[in-house]
């Protein structure tokens, strides 16, 4: 974590996984908090698909440990985190994150940039956020279909825009590994992997209503929406049943002790 306050900040470890306790206002505060270090910082918005694909994948599971923020983004991490008796304040989603974010963007002068998704949507994206926040400096936008060898024209894309926070929707775990990758080539105070959010924002896809986001539904509003989504849906079972075994490990061991 960063200096000062954020170094107060409590996590707990879910699956080998480090999740900060932090609500809305606390991630928001540190990643002000960030902008101004203005130091490059990686924030990582962890859902129950992330700490899945991290069980697996050490690369991963390495970069979100180490990152500088971790946000609880999936009411299956606060179920998880319940049943192991470490509650945590609420679900800090992606899409939240880029919403709020840039209204406190707008007021402050600090410059965004939009990096993912399919080619068009990024740039409806910045229009509405433009639209809803008409102070909002969206410093540039690029396509998530970009190929390796591209990659050092987007970098210096981006570099040269010269923003104080890139959103990066390119998926888990391809979105945190890009980050990590060019973190400091970037030199952009804070970078963020935000998934689906572009989509949501230049409104072609649906976000479920809030009553189901509420009592954790928003699975089925998705996979009910886009079909092709089951490959994600389906690691939910997975992540319920992995959290269940390491409950019953931890208790075997307790009693083992």
């Amino acid at each position: 974590m960063g200096d000062g306050d954020l170094a107060d900040l409590k996590s707990i470890e879910l699956l080998g996984v480090r999740i900060d306790n932090v609500d809305m206002p606390a991630a928001l505060a540190a990643v002000g908090e960030f902008i101004r270090s203005r130091t490059p910082r990686q924030v990582v918005t962890a859902d129950a698909s992330c700490l899945v694909l991290a069980r697996k994948d050490g690369e991963l599971r390495d970069i979100v440990n180490s990152a500088d923020l971790v946000t609880p983004d999936s009411v299956g991490i606060l179920w998880a985190a319940r049943l192991k008796g470490m509650p945590l304040g609420e679900r800090v989603s992606g899409v939240d994150m880029v919403t709020l974010l840039c209204e406190k963007a707008g007021r402050s002068g600090h410059r965004v940039f939009l990096l993912g998704s399919a080619p068009g949507v990024a740039e409806v994206a910045a229009k509405n956020l433009r639209q809803r926040y008409p102070d909002l400096v969206v410093a540039g936008t690029h396509h998530g279909y970009f190929a390796p060898h591209e990659t050092p024209g987007v970098v210096a894309k981006i570099r040269g825009a010269a923003p104080d926070i890139l959103f990066v929707a390119l998926g888990i775990p391809r979105q945190e590994k890009w980050i990590r990758r060019h973190l400091q080539e970037l030199r952009v105070p804070v970078c963020i992997g935000v998934g689906g959010s572009f989509d949501v924002i230049s409104g072609r896809v649906r976000r479920a209503p809030k009553w189901m986001q509420r009592h954790g539904l928003e699975w089925v509003f998705r996979l009910v929406s886009n079909p092709r989504k089951i490959g994600k849906i389906m690691t939910l079972p997975r992540f319920v049943a992995q959290v269940l075994w390491s409950q019953i490990a931890d208790v075997l061991a307790r009693n083992r002790g």
